[in-house]
């Protein structure tokens, strides 16, 4: 799997390490990725994602998965997080018509 978060789409990215020297080598700077389990309170389930730490937070803030999911634009999510959020609508809107 890309070391790529699945919710901000934040990656890798490339640089220099620079020695006292001033000698310039190439580098990537790796994202902060952790495997976590996010509950999904309109599925009634938990939810794997591959997220960033800062992901982790923004989620929280924003009250829970499903609330940030519905809030973000489709380009910026992966095509797992895609899947969960039109689940996530469709119950919604199912819940909302009772």
């Amino acid at each position: 799997m890309a070391r790529r978060c699945e919710l901000t789409g934040k990656g890798v990215l490339a640089g220099n390490n620079v020695s006292h020297a001033h000698n310039k080598t190439r580098r990537r700077f790796l994202p902060n990725l952790h495997d976590k389990a996010l509950h999904s309170e309109a599925l009634g389930r938990m939810v794997r994602l591959k997220i960033s730490t800062s992901a982790i937070r923004t989620v929280e803030r924003h009250g829970g998965l499903d609330n940030y999911l519905l809030k973000t634009p489709d380009d910026r999510l992966s095509q797992g997080a895609r899947r969960i959020k039109r689940q996530v609508k469709t119950v919604r809107t199912a819940n909302a018509a009772e």
